[in-house]
């Protein structure tokens, strides 16, 4: 590639920046975390977790810069093409639960957009949400089943327009007070006492939300080799994105501080039930007011969600499972049926099962007391399973580490093996403490969910290949 055609640094900065941050981040921490005590929480994962992860995926991108960036390759190429199968199954699986959050996500914000308040959609019976629920999840398994993915270029243009809110909510709240100066304000007081967190088993059972936060950085990995001076100019990208995201966190923290009260918030179960699922829109609900535009920038910022969300999980239904069953190196553990294809070359029965595992969830929460508290699940659901796919760039990084006279990288992140070992090794840990953590619920049912999800899932993982081996045997 001609010097001309390289990517400045800066330009990849902006790349994982609009990957990795979203709106929701900042929402989530806040909440989570019981308002600006989140700050320093979000330096110390940042610092200590996600620079080094976002590190060592440059590394391995680097390393198989042919391999398209992909987890399971990175696997298959340090260790083996069992792990490989694993670490697409992985991928797979913890999309199941995301997926079957994405048309509550979706029925929200078109509640939002359309009746511009909490209380209605809140107030349908859950039976109700959840079967609407199921019902649009169905109808985006017929559209993938069909080989379309006509929302693609929406849920790009959506995708942008949340991230250019996200970071004009910022703005303009900081400039709200010069133009409204007698609007409605949380005064806080930014001292150390007030910063520090409360350690106690809310605050750990929490971490997997910031782990889940900072995840997905692997995206960028194609690009490692593509960067002017990819040993110098890679690291430059990744700690200057670093620094928007610490920047943007910290910023965006302190702007929902002048507006959301924690004490409010954790007043109770159903309250903080409440924030969960509508701090973002009351968020920019009330800088309209502010700016007495009235409701202008919740509709825009629902419509874009709106879009965003159905896109997504028409994609999430048909991406993952074209990463697991269409990898040639993992195909001897897939059974047959599993890899059979309809007209539209589509994985008909990989669609059949994705609609029995996230179905089986969106009908499991029907029994689930009040809307807003699925969503509350949801996310905590998520911020347990969707990291764990993080492991495997973890492990894969060791592979690499293990196999540095065999396996060539442009790109390292540091030239000493038991520094580079200590860091692959700790972002394990750290990732797999905090979803082992993330389970405990005080309520009964979001505990078991949280403990019979990913067990379930794993299980399937490990009959699958068992599956595909007596296939075989009966075939010889």
């Amino acid at each position: 590639m001609s010097d001309k055609n390289k990517i400045k640094w800066t330009a990849l900065a902006m790349m994982g920046f609009s990957t990795v941050w979203g709106f929701g981040n900042v929402v989530n921490g806040f909440l989570y975390f019981n308002g600006i005590q989140v700050i320093l929480s979000w330096i110390f994962m940042f610092g200590l977790y996600f620079l080094p992860y976002a590190l060592m995926v440059g590394e391995l991108g680097s390393a198989f810069k042919n391999e398209g960036g992909g987890v399971s390759s990175w696997i298959y190429g340090t260790i083996g093409p069992k792990l490989a199968y694993y670490a697409g199954w992985t991928y797979f699986a913890c999309h199941i639960t995301y997926i079957a959050s994405k048309g509550s996500g979706g029925l929200k914000a078109l509640s939002w957009m359309v009746f511009r308040n909490a209380e209605t959609y809140d107030s349908f019976p859950t039976l109700y949400v959840q079967l609407a629920t199921l019902g649009v999840f169905l109808v985006g398994c017929f559209i993938a089943s069909r080989g379309l993915n006509p929302l693609k270029k929406l849920l790009t243009l959506a995708g942008t327009c949340v991230f250019i809110m996200s970071i004009l909510y910022i703005i303009m709240l900081f400039a709200a007070p010069l133009i409204n100066p007698g609007a409605d304000y949380v005064q806080t007081e930014y001292s150390l006492k007030n910063l520090i967190p409360n350690f106690n088993v809310a605050y750990f059972t929490s971490l997997s939300i910031l782990v889940f936060a900072v995840g997905g950085c692997e995206k960028i990995s194609p690009y490692v080799n593509k960067v002017e001076n990819p040993s110098k100019g890679f690291p430059k990208g990744i700690i200057a994105m670093a620094i928007m995201v610490v920047g943007c966190a910290m910023l965006g923290t302190i702007a929902m501080g002048k507006m959301f009260d924690p004490a409010v918030i954790n007043s109770s179960q159903e309250t903080f039930n409440s924030y969960a699922a509508n701090g973002s829109y009351w968020a920019f609900q009330k800088l309209g007011e502010y700016y007495h535009v009235g409701d202008t920038f919740l509709i825009i910022y629902a419509l874009c969600n709106v879009i965003s969300q159905f896109s997504i999980l028409i994609l999430s239904i048909d991406a993952p499972l074209r990463m697991l069953l269409d990898n040639e190196h993992t195909r001897e553990f897939i059974p047959s049926k599993l890899r059979k294809k309809n007209k539209f070359d589509v994985y008909s029965n990989g669609i059949l099962l994705v609609m029995i595992l996230s179905g089986a969830i969106i009908l499991v929460q029907t029994v689930v007391p009040g809307a807003a508290a699925v969503l509350q699940q949801l996310t905590k659901l998520n911020s347990v399973c969707m990291p764990l796919r993080y492991l495997w760039v973890f492990v894969a990084y060791l592979g690499l580490r293990k196999a540095i006279g065999r396996i060539p990288a442009e790109y390292r992140f540091v030239k000493n093996q038991a520094v580079a070992k200590f860091f692959g090794g700790w972002c394990f840990a750290v990732t797999a403490v905090c979803c082992f953590l993330g389970m405990y619920s005080t309520d009964p049912f979001t505990f078991a969910l949280n403990v019979i999800t990913p067990i379930v899932l794993t299980a399937l993982g490990i009959l699958l290949p068992q599956i595909a081996r007596r296939e075989k045997e009966k075939l010889d």
